[in-house]
């Protein structure tokens, strides 16, 4: 089912062409037309089935003919986990946007910046991405009010309630007005998830994209034994005697984090970290920086991974493992996307060898192994 199909205007069937969107993801070619009908979505896609655009091009064809909303009045709120995926869909937003004919402003606020400038660029605002955090903060100071949303999105509800949100979430359902139409979209269906749905959502079209095992046929996944202290020189051996370009590391503290890429520096290897205890401006120059080619490798913690969509990522690595099977299947779905391959690498300790079975148990698909005391670690 081409684009054309779905309902979309002429301005944004063309804004699709010029950004090099051929043919819609199954998410979209549902999730599209219901939105334009104004009913309520609950959408459950894996990570990278193109659910931002989804639920954009609706939501703008729908601004489309509106009045102007009272000032600081907005009339789509989109709620997200973390800053980075905040900044990813109000550039989404922004794209699509700039090609119709009705003007529809778009700003992301969020915390670990200085709350002024975004008070101050809330004058008439019709799409808020926010964070719940600076949202509040922003509601209290009465810089925006909530009181005529006419479309709720909640992005990545899934990790939103893990991540200890759920009472900032509460005050923010109250905020809103009973009538309005409610998007909720998540990687996986649990009992959270069940839970929002239940309170919010009114007679939802339920679209769910099944994950099957063959979604991993574009990943390729192998896996090294190596003891914790050769962990450091295996990383810089694998990067340097493949020459790895792109390389997102994955570690479990931002301490660690931070020791990894001091060390690849030290080794020549141009590298950064990026985690909640960097400023927001290291954090997008980093990330800028990584996507144009600049940088060779980033090293993240799982929270601020998910703002990290580039498209043609080739390989992840994972440094240290993950706690839930489902942050491993997160981590390595930030390559294989886009109908591109790529390549995920785990460094296995002895202490992992248990966990890392039950990932594998938990994901239907058993990872070549390989023992890295055969390879040559001297120099690295």
């Amino acid at each position: 089912m081409p684009f054309t199909s779905l309902g979309l205007s002429p301005a944004l069937l063309k804004a699709l062409a010029d950004q090099n969107y051929t043919q819609p993801y199954p998410i979209q070619t549902e999730v599209i037309p219901a939105i334009l009908k104004k009913r309520d979505v609950l959408g459950i896609a894996k990570t990278g089935s193109g659910k931002t655009a989804g639920y954009v091009l609706p939501i703008l064809m729908n601004l489309q003919g509106k009045t102007v909303p009272k000032n600081r009045h907005v009339n789509v709120l989109v709620v997200v986990p973390t800053r980075e995926l905040a900044m990813q869909v109000s550039e989404v937003f922004i794209t699509f946007a700039s090609a119709l004919p009705d003007r529809v402003k778009t700003l992301a606020v969020f915390g670990g910046v200085s709350i002024n400038p975004q008070m101050m660029a809330l004058q008439n605002v019709n799409v808020l991405v926010a964070t719940p955090g600076r949202l509040l903060e922003l509601v209290e100071s009465k810089a925006v009010h909530l009181s005529d949303i006419e479309t709720l999105v909640l992005d990545e509800a899934d990790k939103m309630l893990n991540l200890g949100f759920r009472e900032e979430m509460s005050l923010i359902f109250k905020l809103l007005p009973k009538k309005r139409q409610n998007l909720l979209f998540s990687a996986t269906l649990n009992d959270d998830v069940t839970r929002i749905n239940q309170i919010l959502l009114q007679n939802p079209i339920v679209i769910k994209i099944d994950q099957k095992v063959d979604t991993f046929d574009l990943i390729s996944q192998l896996g090294y034994f190596v003891s914790e202290e050769n962990k450091g020189p295996l990383l810089r051996y694998l990067i340097k005697h493949n020459d790895m370009k792109q390389v997102l590391v994955f570690a479990s503290s931002v301490y660690k984090a931070d020791n990894i890429a001091d060390k690849l520096r030290k080794n020549g290897i141009k590298a950064t970290a990026i985690h909640s205890k960097k400023s927001q401006g290291a954090r997008t120059e980093a990330l800028s920086k990584f996507k144009s080619g600049e940088l060779r490798v980033l090293v993240a913690t799982d929270l601020i991974s998910r703002g990290i969509d580039i498209q043609f990522l080739p390989y992840v690595i994972n440094y240290e493992l993950p706690r839930s099977p489902k942050d491993y299947i997160h981590r390595i779905g930030r390559t294989g996307r886009a109908e591109s391959p790529g390549e995920a690498i785990s460094l296995i300790s002895p202490e992992d060898k248990q966990h890392f079975r039950v990932i594998q148990k938990k994901m239907g698909k058993w990872v070549t192994m390989i023992e890295s005391e055969t390879i040559d670690l001297h120099g690295f």
